[in-house]
């Protein structure tokens, strides 16, 4: 599969956008008219061409200028890619997973070349062709979990399996939505989602918890998150909220189907094979509401979706300000009709 690639920006004059293929392959949250959260668990197959799920680790128009975000990120704050001393081995099975993954799924891009313990790695878009041994940290400019994580798209969560819980000891997070790895790191599984309303009244994470320490290897699962963000902006860090934060108060009638994004994450979840790890990708996609409403089954669903929600959730999820704004100008493309079930176009 050959790609071609966008020269687009995700802060100061921001130029991204999604061409019309990108925006038939969003990965669309919503399979109904209404919204409550869930676990919403899958297995992570294989799925249609033409579709964010077609190859298990994605790769689309926007990675080379999502790598020139991250590196921009990481040369601002170094804290958003930590590791702890146990996890290297951990870093090396994520390397292997994610090189493996871009070269099966897009040979005209990328390509691993194995030998032994003697490897090479090329990456066309990013101008790579490095050699190296596995297992041999001093081989690489960086360690092996930030080397590739450099080179994929999303944030990676590196998870130590111990004593009954999953611990965040290690990742790279740059695209996240409004959560820190600096704060996270070392915490466990309830720990780091505490802030969730009505989930663990639910038992929601009890139950996900259970079912990721079950998880085995070559059985990835999947799952989607949402929230909203204004401005295509990938970094809504914490560290990061004086500059972004204020974005919300910038929404008006005139501006909220340019301004106003539906940020959707492809969260997957997989047992790694030397360390036993569990690796949580979280992969950003961002689509501009006038650029939802091209769909008139999303737009239609939006509209009820966000009229409809809770407040505590859209209060987690950081609408109030402008909810009312979005809500006005998405009913506008709801004509009362039916929807088919299911997220697709």
């Amino acid at each position: 599969m050959t790609l071609a690639f966008r020269h687009e920006t995700f802060r100061d004059d921001f130029t991204f956008a999604n061409s019309p293929a990108a925006i038939r392959r969003f990965p669309f949250p919503f399979d109904r008219d209404a919204y409550m959260y869930g676990v919403n668990i899958e297995p992570h197959k294989s799925g249609p061409a033409g579709t964010a799920y077609e190859n298990l680790i994605d790769v689309d128009e926007h990675y080379v200028a999502e790598m020139a975000e991250r590196a921009l990120v990481l040369n601002e704050d170094a804290l958003r890619c930590q590791s702890l001393p146990h996890m290297t081995l951990a870093g090396w099975d994520l390397l292997e997973l994610l090189m493996e993954q871009q070269a099966a799924g897009y040979p005209d891009h990328f390509e691993l070349h194995r030998d032994g313990l003697a490897w090479r790695w090329v990456n066309r878009p990013l101008g790579v062709d490095d050699r190296f041994e596995f297992g041999n940290a001093a081989s690489l400019p960086y360690g092996p979990m930030e080397y590739i994580t450099r080179q994929a798209q999303g944030d990676f969560c590196l998870l130590d399996q111990r004593d009954g819980n999953l611990w965040m000891d290690a990742g790279i997070v740059t695209t996240q939505a409004d959560w820190s790895l600096d704060f996270d790191i070392g915490m466990n599984f309830m720990e780091w989602h505490a802030p969730v309303p009505r989930a663990h009244e639910m038992g929601v994470f009890d139950r996900a918890l259970k079912f990721l320490l079950q998880l085995r290897h070559g059985q990835p699962m999947r799952r989607l998150n949402w929230t909203m963000t204004v401005n295509p902006r990938l970094d809504t860090s914490p560290e990061n909220y004086h500059r972004w934060g204020v974005d919300r108060a910038t929404v008006t009638r005139d501006n909220v189907a340019q301004k106003v994004h539906l940020r959707v994450e492809l969260q997957s979840f997989w047992r790694l094979p030397r360390s036993n790890a569990i690796v949580f990708p979280i992969r950003c996609y961002l689509l501009r509401l006038d650029e939802l409403v091209t769909i008139p089954k999303w737009g239609r669903r939006m509209h009820r979706v966000l009229r409809d929600l809770p407040e505590d959730l859209a209060a987690y999820k950081g609408l109030t300000r402008w909810r009312e704004v979005a809500v006005d100008y998405l009913a506008g493309f709801d004509d009362g009709m039916a929807t088919t079930p299911g997220t697709q176009p």
